[in-house]
């Protein structure tokens, strides 16, 4: 594709499907931690989330307010919103929120710890 040609975002109306269709939730190793139900509450919440940054960066490019060269740029830009949108304790008590939890902006933790299990070697 040639960068140096003008792109344009075309403009599609739809939808993000009521229920996200589910995986067996007895093939994940999530299985015994993380509620089926929550972890579909938690996808719609991302798929909403997305869905509200692609359409902010489409009413930019529309309004002129923004200039994209390439596809590239655009999901560039694309990943640096959702990066920084995650980053902010704002982010995060949406994500909480949606999933069915309260909490302050003080109590999230935007830098938790693995706490890798050890396991014995084989």
């Amino acid at each position: 594709m040639n960068e140096t040609q003008d792109l344009e975002l075309m403009l599609i109306q739809r939808q993000a499907p009521a229920e996200i269709a589910t995986t067996d939730a007895g093939a994940s190793p999530f299985r015994t931690v993380v509620d089926p139900a929550m972890r579909v509450r938690l996808k719609k919440a991302l798929l909403e989330l997305i869905d509200n940054h692609d359409r902010s960066l489409e009413t930019y490019v529309s309004n002129g307010q923004l200039k994209l060269d390439s596809y590239k740029e655009y999901i560039e830009l694309f990943a640096r919103c959702l990066r920084e949108t995650m980053e902010t304790r704002e982010g995060v008590a949406y994500l909480l929120k949606s999933c069915g939890f309260e909490a302050t902006p003080e109590e999230i933790n935007l830098y938790p710890d693995w706490r890798w299990e050890e396991t014995p070697s084989q």
